[in-house]
């Protein structure tokens, strides 16, 4: 069954949890709704200057699909954390910016629970974030240890859980699967 002649409703969807595949669940929904010709945006707080193979992917969906890395890295290798939630908070107001715009049918903020762990956002912010959240628009937060009031306010919450990971056997991240 549809959703055509229902009412709709942006949802607010978090992937969190230990396991892969939050950034990869995220892309998938990215991609499906760039399938329909509805505009989606991927604010990625973490990534920055590595060649991912996304970046490579929505160049085929330009216009439809725009992903801007905005991080500088990974947050526990920092040595300078005030950098890092400045940082963090340029990527959350252009995020918020573009979601309030009206220009999208979907703003995902890839590994934003990071930054809030690391309180580089706060949950307020967060919270004004979602008060204002057009009607309409579906909003992804992606990475582990996702907030609990975040957890209480979504619509949609999947975990990931690592069973096995091939980094355990020392085996590094694979081009095409992780990045």
């Amino acid at each position: 069954m549809t959703n055509e002649g229902k009412s709709k409703k942006g949802l607010v969807i978090v992937h969190t949890g230990d396991g892969k595949g939050k950034t990869t669940a995220a892309l998938g929904m990215a991609f499906r709704a760039a399938g329909y010709g509805m505009p989606v945006l991927m604010v990625q707080f973490i990534k920055g200057s590595w060649h991912y193979g996304e970046l490579d992917a929505a160049k085929k969906f330009e216009g439809i699909l725009t992903i801007r890395p905005m991080g500088e890295g990974f947050t526990w290798d920092t040595k300078d954390p005030a950098r890092d939630r400045e940082v963090a908070q340029k990527a959350f107001f252009h995020g918020v910016s573009e979601a309030l715009s009206g220009k999208y049918h979907m703003v995902i903020l890839d590994e934003i629970n990071v930054a809030m762990r690391y309180h580089y956002v706060d949950m307020e912010q967060v919270h004004e974030l979602l008060d204002k959240k057009p009607e309409e628009l579906h909003l992804v937060f992606t990475g582990r240890d996702a907030h609990p009031e975040l957890i209480e306010r979504a619509d949609l919450v999947t975990e990931m859980k690592a069973i096995k990971h091939p980094f355990d056997k020392g085996i590094l991240a694979q081009k095409g699967v992780e990045f």
